[in-house]
């Protein structure tokens, strides 16, 4: 087998003979699949599928896979495998995270959505839309999916289909492509906490959840996210609205001659963007930090500010009128506020909210802030190495199978490599 059961080495570390790794992978499928596949053929289909996904070969999707199986796999059975067959991908996921993750040394989750460029219109999902992957709008689908990082490599801990609104309103697209009755729109956001809530109960370690600014600047996200006792460090933008931690929250008292008197606090000053608020503490504020957090492992420096704030969740404050949104938080939980403003910068790069505790060091807040870079490694193995976004079936089903097996062979890859993070040897 190709990336790794015939390969000499694996990152400049020499590796065991391929019949060794061979067994290792043998037993490894047998564990993460038993759980979620009860019949012979299914574990069947399943073992052959991850060799398959560890073969070499520049495209991943089912018709090569077979082929390089040889004699071992049936096209139509590994067709209807994926397509078709009742297992439940979930659970295969909840395996290899609960066997990897406890190797690697978590020090995140990392909430994130990525872009599997599609042709034609059938695919579940699929339409014109934005994706970070391609850079612009293009024919796509888009996977939500959440991540366990660590020292020593990272894991995945759920994948979720983003289905938009036309999809799920079009009966007859939603039969052809097997989606079941019971799915229904759900944003990005909604379908990255349900998979964070999914994954804090299985045997995992916790740890907080990091996203970009399409996540860090839903206030609901975050509202969801520390109701299930999640803590985060979620990027946002300058824009983004806090109060200062003065602030205080009381309820007006009532207006003379009026009949009821208001019932919820407001603010004695309206929240300020986080780009001004930081300007106004100035660059001198900054105070140099390092940490661990480069891929060879060595030390890296950078001046942050850190601040506590009252985090703007819910308040509506504009030239029409002000006041809590509908359901909102009151009032607004203390945070952390966390610029990044390197040293010879006119103002910050990036900037962060968290709702780690008040006695967190600046080192950790700020090795937290800037961990997700791991992210892009794992997607290039994930695509590059193991065809994440190769399947070529137009099932509900088959996707969710096609990433949990690419999950399973990921993990495999993760067991037997000693430092993923670590650049290999040209």
């Amino acid at each position: 087998m190709g990336v790794v059961l015939g390969a000499k080495s694996v990152g400049g570390v020499e590796v065991d003979a391929p019949s060794a790794v061979r067994e290792r992978l043998e037993a490894f499928a047998a564990e993460v699949l038993a759980e979620a596949m009860n019949r012979p053929v299914q574990l069947v289909n399943g073992g052959l599928y991850l060799r398959g996904l560890l073969e070499e070969g520049a495209r991943k999707s089912l018709e090569p896979v077979v082929a390089w199986l040889g004699g071992d796999a049936e096209y139509q059975s590994m067709q209807q495998f994926l397509a078709d067959s009742p297992w439940n991908p979930a659970l295969v996921v909840k395996a290899v995270a609960e066997q990897v993750a406890g190797e690697i040394e978590v020090e995140a989750w990392v909430l994130d959505d990525t872009g599997f460029p599609k042709d034609g219109k059938d695919s579940p999902g699929v339409k014109r839309q934005y994706s970070g992957t391609l850079g612009k709008t293009g024919n796509c689908q888009i996977g939500v999916s959440v991540h366990a990082v660590g020292r020593r490599g990272t894991v995945p801990l759920g994948w979720a289909l983003y289905l938009p609104e036309d999809w799920c309103a079009d009966e007859q697209r939603r039969r052809k492509a097997k989606i079941p009755d019971e799915v229904a729109f759900k944003t990005k956001s909604e379908l990255g906490v349900e998979l964070v809530q999914r994954a804090s109960g299985w045997d995992v370690p916790k740890a907080p959840v990091l996203g970009d600014h399409a996540y860090g600047e839903n206030t609901w996200l975050r509202d969801r996210l520390d109701q299930a006792g999640c803590e985060y460090v979620l990027s946002v933008g300058p824009k983004t609205k806090v109060f200062d931690l003065g602030t205080s929250f009381a309820v007006p008292r009532k207006k003379q001659g009026a009949t009821r008197g208001p019932v919820r606090p407001r603010p004695d000053r309206k929240p300020v963007p986080i780009g001004e608020l930081i300007a106004r503490l100035g660059a001198d504020s900054a105070q140099t930090v390092t940490f661990r957090d480069g891929p060879d492992g060595k030390p890296v420096t950078s001046r942050f500010i850190f601040t506590r704030v009252n985090a703007a969740h819910g308040w509506r404050d504009d030239d029409r009128r002000s006041g809590w949104r509908e359901g909102a938080e009151v009032p607004p939980r203390e945070e952390w506020l966390i610029a990044e403003w390197p040293d010879g910068e006119d103002e910050p790069t990036d900037y962060w909210i968290s709702n780690l505790p008040a006695d967190t060091e600046p080192d950790r807040l700020a090795r937290l802030a800037r961990m997700r870079w791991k992210m892009e490694l794992d997607y290039k193995q994930l695509k590059g190495e193991l065809g994440l976004d190769h399947y070529e079936g137009r099932s509900w089903p088959g996707w969710y199978h096609h990433t949990a097996l690419v999950s399973a062979a990921h993990g495999f890859l993760t067991l037997e490599r000693p430092n993923p993070f670590r650049p290999r040897p040209a």
